[in-house]
């Protein structure tokens, strides 16, 4: 029998969030499919009503809380799959850091465009 490793210790801290970070996930992807499939129906998406959504203070805070959620959730994931495929050593560290600074890009970057398309400021 394979013996089975996993680099998230049940009950452990990015066990934990890899979990919390789910829920959220999915209840913002469920407020996501009602507003933009049942509120507004997708024809009737423009660019000002993504404004206005986003010019509300509420919406932007989700958006942006789904920009970094799902940021650490997609990255925390792919860097433990990659240690349960047996990375170690100085590889463990330098893809590590590339996900750290990828992870960091990304936020920068979605907080940019999040910020470009309010009046909030």
């Amino acid at each position: 029998m394979a013996e089975h490793y996993s680099s998230f210790e049940r009950g452990g801290t990015k066990w934990l969030l890899q979990r919390l970070t789910a829920v959220f996930l999915i209840g913002v992807l469920a407020f996501h499919f009602f507003l933009l499939h049942f509120v507004n129906h997708a024809a009737e998406i423009t660019f000002a009503g993504t404004q206005a959504r986003m010019s509300q203070v509420g919406y932007f805070a989700t958006m942006w809380l789904f920009l970094v959620t799902a940021t650490f959730h997609g990255v925390n994931g792919v860097y433990n799959a990659l240690i349960n495929q047996g990375l170690t050593g100085t590889r463990k560290k330098a893809v590590g850091a590339v996900l750290t600074l990828a992870s960091l890009a990304l936020i920068v970057q979605g907080t940019r465009v999040a910020l470009a398309m309010t009046d909030l400021l």
